[in-house]
């Protein structure tokens, strides 16, 4: 066998003119794809990252770029088609009467959905207590269930919601499922099955299988978390269906937060879903009829907090969370303090929170002491110097995974949501997230991250830090921190 390879690589490297043929062969296969990247006009450091390793992989570097490379959806025709959704009544434009500060026309400006209100948001602490209350609300449930998860799996919690679903399924409740194909991979149709033949339906988001000639959309998951219950109240946050979310199930569950909303924003929160759904599916607006989407509140009253949906994706160019976030910072005058699983930020976030700092805010931040990637942890450690040098104060929760993602803003302003403060969340994945304006919700947010501040160890400048073990593990996962 050996001695076979040996003869065909003489007789290959004996072909007349080798050295031009690979060259030439390289040359037409580097240079159309460097000129479709480059048009693409993305971040001048992640070209450049592309275009060198295609370079040095020649034609294995096309098919990694062709699995996990940057892709653009186009869903915008999609996107505020009120024929498709079936929500005839949904506003597209900033009410008259509402809150349309500078931030609220730029997340509307950025996303479609206008400011909103809510009559109550309810802090769900942990998996538990938001199990529990979703499972309440399902069992009330007279006309639609919608949920969408990035992660469900066939567990007890699993199984407790599927139930749920079934034995409202069989009493003419119609139900909707959408879940993500690789962040719910472990459920199988045999779990599902039961639902199916109750009455629900099941979709799948982004399936991974290979279609000829179609880029797949491997890298491409929606994170979001929803759950709508006849149009009336919602839930959406941080919180997946898994018993390692649940503090009744695992010995060291994650620590996270999810939202109980009431009022007319569960109406934009429904739009989210439909379009997701109708994305997913394919079907039409006609599908939805006999569902009653939205149920406005008694006596058609608003809520007393302002509430407005934030959604991104790779379906739009303007990165609408990112933006909100760094705004909502640039704004803030006496406080800026987040909690983040997955800590990865770009040059303007990063900025953004040094210049807080900088200009005498406090500024906290709030990371795990081990996320469940190590590479992420490293990549997070790797900015903490220049936080720490610019006056950030910054936190490390431990033992378990702290996976809840808040920002909070003076006394007022609140982002809760399904986004990380990384890379994939602002530029890959579907987001929702919430953002709020209201001194009541902020002081109850505020007393909660007090006691997360509290049992977290805080990080100070180190004067020695080894190089093996921090300085060049934390510096290669920095290079990582695009694609993370």
């Amino acid at each position: 066998m050996l001695d076979t390879a040996q003869q065909a690589w003489e007789a290959f490297r004996a072909i007349p003119h080798l050295k031009t043929y690979v060259t030439v062969a390289w040359l037409l296969y580097l240079v159309p794809l460097c000129v479709w990247i480059i048009l693409q006009k993305r971040e001048p450091v992640a070209t450049l990252s592309w275009v060198l390793s295609l370079a040095m992989l020649p034609y294995v570097g096309f098919f990694i770029y062709f699995l996990l490379g940057p892709q653009k959806i186009k869903r915008q025709q999609l996107r505020r088609h009120q024929s498709r959704t079936g929500l005839d009544t949904y506003e597209t434009y900033c009410p008259a009467d509402a809150d349309c500060t500078e931030l609220a026309l730029l997340a509307q400006g950025t996303t479609g959905l206008p400011p909103s209100t809510a009559t109550g948001v309810q802090l769900l602490v942990d998996g538990a207590a938001t199990y529990d209350a979703i499972l309440d609300a399902i069992a009330t449930a007279e006309n639609h269930v919608h949920l969408e998860y990035y992660i469900l799996t066939p567990g007890r919690c699993g199984t407790l919601l599927r139930d749920a679903l079934i034995e409202r399924a069989r009493q003419g409740v119609k139900v909707r499922l959408l879940l993500d194909a690789v962040g719910s991979s472990a459920v199988g149709r045999r779990f599902l099955q039961p639902l199916i033949e109750a009455g629900g339906e099941c979709a799948w988001f982004h399936p991974t299988r290979l279609r000829p000639f179609k880029r797949p959309w491997f890298n491409l998951r929606t994170h979001r978390k929803i759950v709508v219950v006849d149009g009336r109240v919602a839930f959406t946050g941080g919180i997946n269906v898994t018993d390692e979310q649940d503090e009744r199930c695992h010995p060291s569950p994650y620590r996270d937060l999810h939202l109980r909303i009431e009022g007319e924003v569960v109406r934009n929160i429904q739009q989210v879903f439909v379009e997701d759904w109708v994305y997913a599916t394919g079907q039409q607006r006609r599908h939805f009829q006999g569902t009653r989407l939205w149920s406005a509140p008694e006596n058609d009253v608003a809520g007393g907090i302002a509430a407005q949906v934030l959604v991104s994706g790779p379906d739009s160019v303007w990165e609408p969370i990112h933006r909100l976030h760094v705004s909502a910072i640039h704004e803030a005058r006496q406080r800026v303090w987040l909690a983040t699983p997955y800590f990865v930020p770009g040059e303007a976030a990063r900025m953004a929170l040094t210049s807080a700092a900088l200009g005498g805010l406090d500024v906290r931040l709030l990371v795990p002491k081990l996320s469940d990637s190590r590479l992420v942890t490293w990549a997070a450690r790797s900015y903490f110097d220049e936080l720490l040098a610019a006056g950030v104060k910054v936190y490390e929760y431990g033992p378990r995974l702290m996976h809840s993602k808040v920002l909070l803003c003076d006394d007022r302003l609140a982002i809760i949501g399904s986004a990380n403060f990384d890379h994939r969340s602002f530029r890959l994945n579907f987001e929702l997230s919430m953002l709020f304006r209201h001194p009541g919700l902020s002081a109850t947010l505020a007393q909660w991250l007090e006691g997360e501040f509290a049992v977290a160890q805080r990080i100070e400048p180190a004067a020695q830090r080894t190089f093996w073990r921090h300085r060049l593990p934390e510096a290669l996962a920095r290079l990582l921190s695009p694609l993370l």
